[in-house]
């Protein structure tokens, strides 16, 4: 048998710890901030706790007598979980607390690509509150800019002008703001394009890729309203996407393969997990959007259930740095991925009981942010529940999608435009534009 720590309780680890258990000699533990009802049914024994108390992991762990551990979400990996677990002898799939800074710190990523001569980024500068007075001259050299904290914001501090506020003296403000919480801001060109997500495997020395997926990030349809942490996402059965030809992707590996060899460069460490790539198809190219240290939440939901290698074996041969012995195979299968979201997410989210009736048979279903309790399953305030269209094509898994979202019962709504062919035409006409 193969005991297996899994730390994380959202519908990503509810993916993770599903791929798990396709290998019958995988036993999963798992620690978690809340009760995840699928995660639990997975598991042989559940722990809550803080992803900050370091000291409660790391004796679950050897408890368990864990062979490894996978680390599902930022805030453990920003805590230093992988150094901690690594110290006691449990190695980790997911990377050290230095290089978790790929995406703990935007400015770190940003002067990596700069060091190296990587190709991806766009006219950036980095501020802090000693060159803050410098921030009105660099704006006004910019056509348009994007506003990003440097540090962890959960999905939701990155302001994008155009979108979230129209002027640069407005920039300037958001700026002087986020440098009362944030050490630093990295105020960058506004790159007009489309975004997909590349989610790469790697052992600190190979790097594999997974079916790109796209996400969709403002809360209502139509790309309206605010930025939230996903409320969807879909993948192709050719593993591109309606937009994307074989040789963005091939730029954007090309990009992920270079950085993690500027990692070990600069920080004499392999890095050994997920380096999940968020990019964007520009006029003049494929951009790096950001990077983030773990699978995505939903994009885990688009490659996991569709993965046909061993999950198990997959990770091992990341920990022992044998990804280049292993071949990681996946279904031609499309994929639509679909959140029901408490109403009033993300500003003023409710937090009322909700029920899951039955799911259409080809559909998955991923618990994201609920909490079960003794009288019934109760939202926490971010997404709910994910429901998953696998199918021959977008199309067909875009209507599994939206009918299983029908099996959640209470004060929820979700996306209904994710994965259709109006939405998907939009993006493939912004593509094109490029030409």
């Amino acid at each position: 048998m193969t005991p297996i720590l899994l730390i994380g309780n959202g519908a990503r680890e509810h993916a993770i710890a599903e791929a798990f258990k396709k290998n019958e000699n995988a036993k999963l533990y798992s620690f978690m901030k809340a009760r995840n009802p699928g995660i639990e049914k997975l598991s042989e024994k559940i722990q809550i706790g803080s992803y900050s108390d370091i000291d409660a992991i790391k004796l679950f762990a050897l408890n368990v007598k864990a062979d490894f551990a996978f680390i599902g979400p930022e805030e453990p990996l920003a805590n230093g979980v992988a150094d901690a677990l690594e110290g006691i002898g449990v190695p980790c799939v997911g990377p050290k607390q230095k290089l978790a800074q790929l995406e703990t710190s935007k400015s770190f990523t940003r002067n990596l690509l700069e060091k190296y001569h990587i190709s991806g980024n766009p006219k950036f500068k980095i501020f802090n509150n000693k060159n803050k007075n410098e921030i009105k001259k660099f704006l006004d050299t910019l056509p348009a800019v994007v506003v990003k904290p440097d540090g962890l914001t959960g999905g939701k501090g990155v302001k994008v002008q155009g979108d979230h506020f129209q002027a640069k003296d407005e920039a300037l403000k958001y700026c002087e703001e986020a440098l009362l919480t944030h050490n630093s801001v990295v105020v960058e060109e506004k790159m007009d394009g489309v975004e997909f997500s590349l989610q790469c495997l790697t052992d600190g020395k190979t790097v594999v890729l997974t079916p790109p997926a796209q996400d969709h990030k403002r809360a209502y349809e139509d790309d309206k309203g605010p930025n939230t942490g996903g409320m969807g996402s879909y993948s192709a059965e050719n593993h591109l996407l309606p937009f994307l030809k074989k040789e963005h992707v091939n730029e954007a590996l090309k990009i992920t393969k270079q950085v993690a060899q500027a990692l070990y460069l600069e920080l004499k460490q392999h890095y050994k997990g997920v380096m999940y790539g968020g990019f964007i198809i520009t006029k003049d190219g494929v951009k790096l959007v950001e990077y983030n240290a773990r699978f995505g939440d939903p994009e885990a939901m688009n490659i996991l259930p569709i993965m046909k290698t061993d999950f198990v074996a997959v990770c091992e041969a990341i920990i022992d740095q044998k990804l280049d012995s292993i071949e990681v195979e996946f279904e031609n299968k499309a994929t639509v991925l679909k959140y029901a979201v408490p109403k009033g997410y993300p500003d003023a989210p409710v937090k009322d009981r909700i029920a899951v009736m039955e799911i259409p048979k080809e559909a998955r279903l991923y618990y994201a942010s609920v909490d079960e309790r003794a009288d019934g399953l109760y939202m926490t305030g971010s997404r709910a529940i994910g429901l998953l269209g696998i199918g021959n094509t977008i199309a067909e898994a875009e209507k599994i999608a939206e009918k299983a979202t029908e099996a959640v019962k209470g004060n929820v709504f979700h996306r209904k435009d994710i994965g259709t062919e109006e939405l998907i035409g939009k993006r493939v006409r912004k593509a094109l534009s490029f030409k």
